[in-house]
């Protein structure tokens, strides 16, 4: 097993799988009166957000409670990091205390990978900047096998602003590695020239949402990400949804079988009609529930779990 887990990238077929595997097993707690293990007693895990969160702060901290690790909780608000601390300072301070594993969400791309370098505990990149978040596409792909009873072959659309998106990255490099054919679709100034090239080798680009739905099993919603675009990237919201959004009409277009899913937070009645997000199909409250099952997947294995 691999001592940190900073990128899709990381994570061949079979340590992949093994991951959705135990992420199953660990699924089955959920319907048990006592919903904890003792596998991590006695470890400590350190949740380092320096940018807000909910679901994925609070699903690291569930997954490691149930595995009975001690749990620390790290926001850079109202810490020393708001007096000027350094990442490898507060690195050295979590160190020095004993940290088994650090959960590290940070606004600067590859600060995992910084982080792994002054830590002798395991890191988990819970969200860098617009680089990655591969446990969110370890739940998504799990999410699509429980669903769909398999990965290999399945098709997979994922739309919206994939040029800000660290969830559609991971989402690539994990689906493709696992079999999956994955079309990124969304405006040209949203999947710009270097992007679509980046991602050529694994995936197709496709400009043209409606062009994509009928041969899709899945499609995956982004968030657009207004808050970290400085210049115009559509016309208006309004333009975007009537191109880009999901809504009734579209999720028609879609085979019986396929599945609609989305990251969240969602900004309903733009890239998803709230109809949409609330129908049968979706698997969004789904994806919540299963980030918690694959999170501790993840910590049990990388902290020596067999």
């Amino acid at each position: 097993m691999i001592k940190h887990l900073r990128s899709a990238a990381d994570l061949d077929a079979a340590t992949a799988t093994l991951i959705l595997d135990t992420a199953a097993e660990m699924a089955a707690l959920s319907g048990r009166e006592v919903k904890k293990l003792p596998a991590l007693r006695g470890r400590t895990v350190v949740n380092l957000f320096y940018e807000d969160s909910t679901r994925t702060r609070i699903s690291f901290e569930a997954a490691a409670k149930r595995l009975s690790a001690d749990v620390i909780n790290f926001s850079a608000k109202g810490s020393s990091v708001s007096k000027g601390e350094s990442l490898k300072d507060t690195a050295l301070t979590l160190q020095a205390m004993g940290a088994d594993a650090v959960v590290i969400r940070h606004p600067a791309s590859g600060a995992p990978h910084r982080l792994a370098e002054w830590v002798d505990g395991s890191v988990v990149n819970a969200g860098d900047g617009t680089h990655e978040h591969p446990t969110q596409a370890l739940l998504d792909a799990y999410t699509m096998r429980s669903r769909l009873g398999r990965l290999d072959g399945l098709k997979v659309a994922i739309v919206g602003d994939v040029l800000h998106s660290r969830v559609a990255r991971s989402n690539v490099l994990l689906l493709t590695t696992l079999g999956a054919q994955v079309t990124v679709v969304g405006p040209p100034t949203l999947i710009p020239l270097d992007t679509a090239a980046a991602l050529a080798e694994k995936t197709q680009v496709s400009y043209d949402l409606d062009a994509v739905l009928p041969d899709s099993d899945v499609v995956m919603m982004l968030r657009v990400q207004t808050e970290r675009m400085q210049d115009s990237y559509f016309p208006s919201a309004r333009e975007y949804s009537r191109r880009y959004g999901l809504d009734m009409r579209r999720m028609k277009q879609l085979p019986e079988h396929a599945i609609v899913m989305h990251p969240g937070p969602m900004n309903r009645g733009m890239e998803i009609a709230p109809e949409v997000a609330d129908s049968p199909r979706s698997t969004i409250v789904e994806q919540v529930a299963n980030g918690v099952s694959v999170r501790m997947a993840v910590l049990y294995l990388l902290l020596g779990g067999k």
